[in-house]
């Protein structure tokens, strides 16, 4: 197969369901999905039977027990259990245009990881956007999302459907080019070389570290964020703790400044 979608999730039934009626329409199939669910209830095991017909490939549900927040553990995982060499990381709560999959595989070069973005939605549109407006995309048009509520910024210009339009505003853009947990795509043999997430980081950067280590391997990125288009639908963030961000601020920190490729608390024991 071409690509691993991994997607991380943690008790959102309603939003997950969302995001495989997004990837089960996707104009690239050639791809399997691979749910990295850090101690879900068997509801959100049940949603994902639910789509067990609707992909090319057998859905790879790799869950973890609840004991915290344990992202970086629960993706370590999946990243082994994946079967292809080139492995897309999004989150359960972003919806994937139609050519998110073949937009990735489009600019996969050897020697870079890919950054992409998202266009955040309020509540009430997250809500809001059903089944068929999904299959027919209709949640991806600026018009609809509008006359349903969205209060239109320049930031909407991102599900732009001009790819000349959408390759112009990748090279001006001043967002950097980092690892996004929710939109990045990388071949697994560079994140096997620095051992993949560190499972000592807490929520709050854990995924830019990523990037940053990649950076020290020699891995350098380029920006898709206007062309691999999710739509990231609103949540809170109970788990989110200010002790925690600093310290994986100062974990970052220190990998930048030692040059640090390896971690030993990754994908294996070191």
């Amino acid at each position: 197969m071409k690509l691993s979608v991994i997607i991380t999730t943690y008790n959102s039934e309603d939003w997950l369901r969302k995001v495989l009626i997004g990837y089960s329409v996707q104009t690239e199939t050639d791809f399997e999905l691979v749910i990295a669910d850090d101690g879900s209830t068997e509801k959100t095991k049940q949603v994902i039977q639910s789509f067990s017909s609707k992909f090319k490939y057998p859905i790879l549900h790799v869950w973890q027990e609840d004991n915290g927040f344990r992202k970086s553990e629960i993706l370590n995982k999946a990243i082994l259990k994946a079967n292809s060499d080139y492995l897309l990381f999004t989150d359960g709560d972003c919806i994937p245009r139609n050519d998110f999959v073949a937009t990735h595989l489009k600019h996969q070069q050897k020697g870079y990881f890919l950054s992409g973005g998202y266009f955040k939605l309020p509540l009430s549109l997250s809500n809001f956007i059903s089944e068929d407006a999904i299959v027919e995309q209709n949640c991806f048009s600026i018009k609809w999302l509008v006359n349903n509520g969205l209060k239109a910024n320049f930031k909407v210009s991102k599900l732009t459907k001009n790819k000349y339009f959408a390759s112009f505003m990748n090279w001006i853009t001043p967002t950097k080019k980092t690892f996004n947990g929710h939109n990045s795509s990388v071949f697994k043999e560079d994140l096997l070389a620095i051992n993949g997430f560190n499972q000592d980081m807490h929520y709050g950067g854990l995924d830019r570290e990523v990037g940053e280590r990649l950076f020290n391997l020699g891995i350098l990125a380029k920006q898709i964020r206007y062309e691999a288009i999710c739509l990231h639908l609103h949540h809170e963030r109970g788990y989110a703790d200010p002790q925690k961000i600093a310290a994986n601020l100062e974990i970052r920190r220190y990998n930048i400044k030692h040059n640090i490729i390896r971690i030993k608390n990754g994908i294996f024991a070191e």
